[in-house]
């Protein structure tokens, strides 16, 4: 993730190309604002740091692309509008006046995400999104994330197969420190590539378009590494 927004760059002995829409310099601050970044860092941040703050202005603190308080910049009425727009969209609207520390945690986290919507990002880079939510509200949030999808690149980062929903269409495996493949997710997402990296028989089954784990074998004897699958 840190890597994405550029908090993090390679120090690396060897020669590399990092690039990130056709730039490889950035200011830190400006990448961040054609990112929409969602993380359990950012939802905990906000949950420990900021519990007296409410739902429009955690969403409104997105125009500033850090954790600042909402409280401290003067927002215009186009700002106020568009945090509206986006509220409805993901249906938090009604609690717009909400403290976090009476919020669940797929309050929240709708929170965060019309946080990196407000201010119409190029991409979203989700960090496993539904990590701590009930099986009704991981649904949901994944069809928030179909529709969202529809206008602006995901990159979703996951351990959760059944994340994977139909709008993706490549993944990377991690393995090992490293891509172990990547390419269209038809063929990646197989059971012979789940068994390598995750170091024990898969059978990987699909139905209408979504993914899910039938069986698990006996583990190969390699000492798991705890690498991830990382569709985008």
């Amino acid at each position: 993730m840190k890597l994405f927004s550029h908090d993090l760059y390679p120090n690396a002995k060897y020669s590399f190309k990092k690039e990130i829409f056709g730039r490889d310099k950035w200011n830190i601050f400006e990448l961040k604002k054609y990112l929409g970044i969602v993380t359990n860092d950012l939802h905990y941040k906000f949950m420990y740091n900021a519990p007296n703050v409410s739902s429009l202005d955690v969403v409104l603190s997105g125009y500033n692309s850090s954790f600042d308080i909402a409280g401290a910049y003067v927002f215009d009425e186009k700002n106020y509008k568009e945090a509206q727009e986006v509220m409805d969209f993901l249906g938090i609207w009604d609690i717009k006046d909400k403290k976090v520390c009476k919020m669940s945690t797929g309050q929240l986290r709708r929170c965060i995400i019309g946080r990196a919507l407000v201010h119409n990002p190029k991409a979203f880079v989700l960090d496993e999104p539904t990590m701590g939510l009930d099986i009704k509200t991981q649904n949901s949030f994944i069809n928030i994330l179909q529709k969202i999808s529809k206008t602006t690149p995901i990159i979703l980062i996951t351990h959760n197969i059944a994340e994977i929903f139909p709008e993706i269409t490549h993944v990377a495996l991690m393995y090992n420190q490293t891509v172990f493949k990547q390419g269209r997710k038809e063929d990646i997402l197989t059971s012979q590539n789940l068994s390598e990296i995750f170091e024990i028989d898969v059978e990987l089954m699909e139905e209408n378009g979504r993914f899910y784990i039938k069986n698990m074998g006996s583990n190969c004897g390699k000492i798991c590494r705890n690498e991830c699958c990382t569709p985008f």
